[in-house]
């Protein structure tokens, strides 16, 4: 089958959406296909842009072009699914959050804007028309499942992937350091894992890797409160210094609000490393099990900085929860040969099609 993967980008913006895109082409043509990523730009704002981008995509038909018929379009991220052809199938990375969850609070754009309104008027209309008439809708986790069900009244299925790089992340000796790899931006909360530094007894370090918009606001924050000799900033790391960031952590922070999917709980479980999250964390929690692969704690400094103090504590069952991270991950069976075979039916993939699904799809 000739496939393509439709999706939008910021340019210069290189992050888990194009990961992902990258993970399932190359799976398609493991399984015999020909197979393109198809992408556009895309400006968060204003609203003006937004809009521009949505009418490009739902002019765009994507039976037929130069180099012949399209037999299948599997759109990833909005709003390339407002495209047309018979065969389109949806596997959602999240939805425009900025007017669903996020809208009019201080991670999304402001409420009271009469264009914002009306953007927000526009999208959920067409997500729920075009989404409720896709041939198959997946999404990348349960909680993005339940967004859509809750927003748009459209059933779905959660499909697991690997993250980049699974087979190479390892387990090694656990040094007095908690590690937090990730962008650097206000939903990502590495501000909550400084501010338990304060309250950290252990001697512990936070060492926070990635770089991003909240660069200036994390290093400000740490030199007011003097935590140079507990926190570092460490910038954008190779592949090879983060999987030994991974391997000699004592501990992983991953606590993002309301996240969708977090290849940073599935990084960490690889590594044998418990997982510290929070109760509104969203995505993390579908893998993080209280006390058994991780600590959930409520979203405030002081329960952060208990946290990493009972990994310290207690470092064999620190231990023991990490090897429980990652012999969970084997349970769930994630894998992108399973991911392509799902997102086809078993007639144009591996038959193999539990692997990485969650059962039970959301439904009302």
């Amino acid at each position: 089958m000739r496939i393509a993967l439709t999706t939008v980008q910021v340019p210069f913006v290189s992050g888990g959406a194009e990961s992902l895109a990258r993970g399932l082409a190359n799976a398609l043509v493991r399984a015999g296909h020909e197979v393109d990523i198809v992408s556009a730009p895309f400006r968060f704002a204003p609203a003006a842009e937004v809009m521009k981008s949505i009418e490009l995509w739902e002019r765009e038909d994507f039976c037929r072009f130069d180099a012949g018929c399209v037999d299948a379009v599997i759109s990833l991220k909005f709003p390339t699914y407002y495209l047309a052809h018979p065969r389109k199938i949806v596997w959602l990375l999240h939805q425009h959050r900025a007017v669903y969850e996020l809208f009019g609070t201080s991670y999304g754009i402001d409420g009271s804007d009469p264009a914002n309104t009306a953007l927000r008027t526009a999208i959920v209309e067409r997500d729920t028309r075009f989404l409720g008439s896709a041939g198959a809708v997946f999404t990348i986790s349960r909680r993005v499942s339940e967004r859509l069900m809750a927003s748009n009244g459209v059933p779905s299925t959660p499909l697991y992937h690997p993250p980049p790089g699974a087979d190479a992340l390892y387990c090694s000796e656990s040094l007095a350091y908690i590690f937090a790899p990730s962008r650097l931006e206000a939903l990502k909360r590495q501000e909550l894992l400084v501010r338990a530094m304060q309250h950290v007894r252990a001697p512990v370090a936070a060492i926070i890797a990635g770089d991003g918009g909240g660069h200036q606001a994390l290093t400000s924050l740490i030199d007011r409160l003097g935590l140079h000799a507990r926190v570092r900033l460490i910038g954008r790391v190779d592949q090879g210094e983060m999987r030994a960031w991974y391997a000699n952590a004592l501990g992983v922070f991953f606590a993002p609000h309301d996240e969708d999917y977090g290849y940073v709980t599935l990084e960490a479980m690889l590594a044998c490393k418990p997982v510290i999250t929070c109760t509104d964390s969203g995505g993390p929690l579908e893998f993080v099990t209280d006390q058994e692969t991780g600590l959930v704690v409520l979203p405030a400094p002081e329960a952060v900085a208990d946290a990493i103090d009972t990994l310290h504590a207690r470092r064999e069952r620190a231990a023991d929860m990490g090897r429980a991270g990652r012999e969970r991950y084997r349970e769930l069976g994630i894998g992108w040969d399973r991911v392509a075979g799902a997102l086809l039916g078993p007639a144009h993939g591996p038959n193999t099609p539990s692997g990485g699904i969650l059962r039970s799809t959301v439904a009302p």
